[in-house]
């Protein structure tokens, strides 16, 4: 609804509108240019789907994202998200792995490979290749059988721990934040549909201004609530310019008809008084 309201909107004085247009104003709200010809067009600050058109720049503490890490890949686009994750998992295989060659070769299993006689730290471990092998198999619990840890490598068992528990880390935080990602809401408002136009019209003897809302799901939202906002420029007494300056417009917050259920499309009205932000514009 945000975005119906983005545009400032010059209601009229119903005394001077005609007889015949009282009844039904229409007020065009699915184009970005809402202006009267002549006047340069105004970019929309929020488009009808939603998304915001604000984009930030020179951010200069672009650490502070990576302190919270956890929304920091959320936010990032599937594309990306899927990479951190394939790529997360494939870097803690290959270290563990390099860790379980590594051990094998101070210990020399690499120089008895074959031997009978010989207890390595892990059967059938011949090179790295084997020892990544094995490190999936840990992290993964898939446990074929063929490459196993003896009790005779303490080292070995302590790697094990070690890869057990941050394994488990791992998997929480990725398992965590994609299941965050793929519950994300944003799908859910594409059903969701507002009317292409608001109109400003006479209710109950009051000048209004009216929209609607409706969904289009059969599963409807439970406390579902509407809020409606006009953004536009500012000039302070003190002379201070706000260029985006924000103002709540109250679509029943004292009456409780912000408050919806959506079983049947519902029209949104703000009565335009001398608390209206709408009032001064005339």
């Amino acid at each position: 609804m945000n975005q119906d309201m983005e545009i400032g909107v010059t209601p009229r004085d119903p005394k001077k509108i005609p007889k015949q247009a009282r009844d039904y104003i229409p007020i065009a709200t699915d184009r970005t240019r809402l202006l009267a010809e002549g006047k340069k067009p105004r970019q929309r600050y929020m488009e009808k789907s939603g998304k915001c058109n604000v984009h930030h720049g020179n951010v200069q503490e672009t650490y502070r994202y990576l302190s919270d890490l956890f929304t920091t890949l959320v936010d990032l686009k599937w594309r990306f998200n899927l990479l951190v994750f394939t790529m997360v998992y494939t870097v803690t295989w290959l270290f563990f792995g390099f860790i379980w060659w590594l051990i094998a070769y101070i210990r020399g299993d690499l120089d008895h490979v074959g031997d009978q006689e010989w207890i390595p730290c892990v059967e059938n471990l011949s090179g790295f290749v084997s020892a990544f092998l094995f490190s999936i198999e840990t992290e993964t619990t898939i446990g074929y059988g063929f490459r196993v840890i003896t009790e005779k490598c303490p080292e070995g068992i302590v790697l094990l721990l070690v890869q057990a528990i941050l394994g488990s880390i791992v998997n929480a935080f990725m398992v965590g934040c994609m299941f965050v990602k793929i519950s994300q809401p944003k799908k859910r408002a594409e059903t969701l549909m507002f009317s292409n136009h608001a109109v400003i019209s006479l209710r109950d003897e009051k000048l209004c201004l009216m929209f609607r809302v409706g969904d289009l799901r059969n599963s409807h939202i439970v406390e579902a609530s509407i809020r409606a906002k006009l953004i536009k420029s500012r000039q302070t007494k003190e002379g201070e310019f706000i260029p985006l300056n924000q103002t709540d417009i109250n679509v029943g917050f004292d009456t409780g008809d912000d408050r919806l259920f959506l079983v049947s499309p519902l029209i949104i009205s703000h009565e335009i008084n001398e608390k209206s932000p709408f009032w001064e514009m005339s």
